[in-house]
């Protein structure tokens, strides 16, 4: 059976559990609450060129 792999470091998990460690807070354990992420509302993409199926712009 192979071991799980570790998500922060290039090594096998040791179960030392820092990856559960919340990004913000180092003294509280991640619930998944988003507020390290920069989540806007709405989002934009910006379109550089549009291709046609016969390679034209």
């Amino acid at each position: 059976m192979k071991n799980k792999q570790c998500v922060l470091y290039e090594r096998e998990c040791t179960g030392c559990l820092e990856c559960e460690i919340c990004d913000l807070d180092p003294n509280k354990i991640c619930d998944n609450c988003g507020k390290c992420l920069d989540i806007k509302d709405s989002a934009v993409i910006k379109i550089d060129k549009i291709l046609l199926d016969n390679n034209e712009e």
